[in-house]
């Protein structure tokens, strides 16, 4: 008996040190780990830095290699034979700017940043921020009518008389198809035969240029204003209005320079493309016209729908952004006195929904829309924007907002002003850029709400300019995305508000008969004055 009490004691005893030796290995592995983790956050910024300048200098030996292939094809488009004085003017005359933009298969930015958790919990916020305002808007009128109230009389209103859309768009589509189209390959075809170039070249050019002025532009805007279209049909037309112009120019542009190469190189065939080409054109979600785009393999329906849906889904958020955070602030306060403070509150009040209506348009647009008739077309360059909302400076942040437009201004306005005057003339191109955007966005604006009041014209010009000027591309730190973050908001207030002001104006203080005088005067100031 004793032997075994002191064998189960001795068995007791070592159980409790293994146990007690298990804890402290437990303890240890679990000490060591907070270690290692420590000790790769410690190493992670060295680590990310060591593979950015390992990927800078894999650039920068792309950039040199390229620099070496265009050394090595100037050496053969100028041989030795040449004297310096032809090779130095060689050299220094200004060729058209042709082979600009190239396009590569590559995914949207949003797409990417989605499938990390972080960035999809943000979306999930803002769709969590849209319950929101749905529960607010029945709850309020649950309580002031008795019942749930589920109409959406403000999206019937702004999209009303959908045939006479539909019409007008069909009629500007088909004209885009077959004028330009006709006219480009009358041309090409006569031009090499012509004994009288330039005359035969300025006829066409006058025909097109009648054809866009006239029939894509007066036409379309003289059916919204005459058929009184709500403000977002008319929208659609505009901006459709616009689309066309830019694409039909962006086709001319880009091959009327192959046609005068071939005559100049007597070549025998004329370079025309099919319509087929320029259909696909017409509908691809880019300005710039190429023969062929990089293509995907497979349509994915079901990204599709996604994306149709998403637009759907941002429509409904912003009629439910006019309704509870819009409407009841301006129709109150189009009836008040005008004073220095109640503007001021207007502009700060509006900063929340004009920041929300600015993300839904670059979601809904640039995004879902552009990405879904991407995908249906399987065109495979989906780098419809950048990442704007890194940007420290105004210069970036009009380069990375809308990369589709921006490429037609900077490709066919900005450098082709260089190419006809010089590229000491930089100031006066973009100058020249920015008034061109600027009118245009203001036309839009004043077609289709239905007065002149250019809020956003001088924003562009006056603020635009100058700090496309101040926060330029020299500006890194974090402090310039804080100050470009700010003043984009503020701006977005100032339109908010002034043009919702003068909307509700011209409701409440209508003008009988008015003139085309009345169409340019500003009614919110008089209206609150009469108040």
């Amino acid at each position: 008996p004793e032997n075994e009490e002191t064998q189960k004691r001795s068995e007791s005893e070592r159980s409790f040190q293994n146990s007690s030796n298990g804890r402290v290995d437990v303890d240890h592995v679990i000490t060591r780990k907070m270690q290692l983790i420590a000790e790769a956050e410690q190493l992670k910024p060295a680590f990310m830095k060591e593979v950015d300048s390992h990927f800078t200098e894999f650039v920068n030996s792309l950039v040199a290699k390229s620099a070496l292939l265009d050394s090595s094809s100037s050496a053969s488009l100028f041989p030795a034979s040449c004297s310096e004085k032809e090779l130095h003017k060689a050299k220094t005359s200004r060729a058209p700017p042709e082979h600009g933009k190239f396009f590569t298969p590559r995914r949207s930015l949003l797409d990417e940043l989605f499938e990390v958790s972080h960035i999809r919990t943000i979306y999930h916020m803002f769709i969590a921020l849209l319950i929101v305002f749905i529960l607010s808007t029945l709850l309020v009128d649950f309580i002031d009518e008795g019942r749930l109230v589920l109409g959406f009389d403000l999206l019937i209103f702004v999209f009303g008389k959908f045939p006479v859309v539909f019409c007008t768009w069909l009629c500007m589509f088909c004209a885009t198809v077959i004028v330009p189209y006709n006219l480009f390959v009358w041309w090409a075809q006569g031009y090499c035969s012509s004994s009288h170039r330039v005359i035969h070249s300025l006829f066409y050019v006058m025909l097109l240029t009648l054809f866009q002025t006239a029939g894509l532009g007066v036409g379309p805007t003289y059916i919204a204003v005459s058929y009184a279209l709500p403000p977002a049909s008319r929208f659609i037309v505009i901006l459709e209005q616009v689309r066309l112009v830019m694409k039909a120019h962006s086709f001319v542009r880009e091959n009327v320079p192959r046609v005068l190469s071939c005559v100049k190189d007597k070549s025998s065939t004329v370079p025309i493309p099919r319509i087929s080409q320029y259909l696909y054109f017409l509908f691809a979600p880019t300005l710039i016209y190429r023969d062929n785009y990089p293509r995907n393999p497979v349509i994915r329906w079901g990204y599709v729908a996604t994306k149709f849906a998403q637009v759907l889904g941002s429509l409904f958020y912003a009629y439910y952004i006019f309704v509870r955070l819009c409407i009841p602030q301006f129709r109150n306060s189009s009836q008040e006195t005008f004073n220095l403070r109640g503007l001021v509150l207007c502009i700060f009040n509006s900063i929340l929904p004009g920041v929300l209506i600015l993300f839904l348009v670059f979601f809904a647009f640039l995004h879902c829309w552009l990405n879904a008739f991407a995908e249906m077309l399987r065109f495979a360059d989906r780098m419809f924007y950048k990442d704007w909302w890194n940007s420290t400076s105004y210069a970036n942040y009009y380069r990375t907002w809308n990369v589709v437009v921006h490429d037609w201004l900077y490709y066919y306005a900005y450098r082709d002003f260089l190419w006809f005057f010089g590229k000491k003339f930089k100031a006066a191109a973009m100058l020249s850029v920015f008034t061109v955007s600027a009118a245009v966005h203001e036309y839009v604006l004043s077609i289709c709400f239905g007065f002149f009041y250019p809020v956003l014209f001088c924003l562009f010009m006056c603020f635009g300019m100058l700090f496309n000027f101040i926060l330029n591309d020299r500006r890194k730190g974090p402090i310039w995305n804080v100050i470009m973050w700010t003043s984009l908001f503020l701006g977005q207030g100032v339109i908010i508000c002034l043009y919702s002001q003068e909307w509700y104006a011209r409701q409440y203080c209508p003008v009988e008969n008015p003139t085309f005088l009345d169409y340019l005067k500003p009614r919110s100031w008089s209206c609150h004055m009469k108040m």
